[in-house]
């Protein structure tokens, strides 16, 4: 394998983890939007805390998705990078940095992950390769 190959392979691994590890927090909040009983969710913008559910929700869910795919990669991580951001510096703000520390390390991922693309192994790599 090329040194180029294995960046790649890496880089398919960490889209694959990131995105699926945010997807095990981003699943569950269905049913909080879902459920019975008044939304109760962070409302940083002041949209109302279903719609800051429902924000959430795409970011962690489809975005993920995305990410995991390698499709629209880079745009893919910017609300996932949002939404971190917002659970380390808003949701935890008045938590210890133990707390902000999964958010931060999830931010570093994603922020890794739009600087370098999706990388070879991703449907921007087949579709970009499939253009030539």
């Amino acid at each position: 394998m090329k040194n180029n190959s294995l960046s790649d392979l890496g880089l398919l691994l960490v889209r694959l983890l990131a995105g699926g590890m945010m997807l095990t927090h981003g699943l569950p909040k269905f049913d909080r939007l879902f459920g019975e009983g008044p939304v109760k969710f962070a409302d940083p913008f002041g949209l109302g805390p279903e719609i800051s559910l429902g924000l959430a929700i795409f970011a962690e869910v489809a975005c993920a998705i995305l990410v995991m795919i390698g499709f629209k990669t880079r745009w893919a991580t910017i609300p996932l990078m949002i939404t971190m951001l917002v659970a380390a510096f808003y949701a935890h703000a008045a938590d210890p940095f133990g707390k902000k520390e999964l958010s931060l390390l999830f931010f570093t991922l994603f922020l890794s992950i739009l600087i370098s693309g999706g990388g070879k192994y991703s449907v921007d790599g087949w579709m970009k390769k499939s253009a030539k």
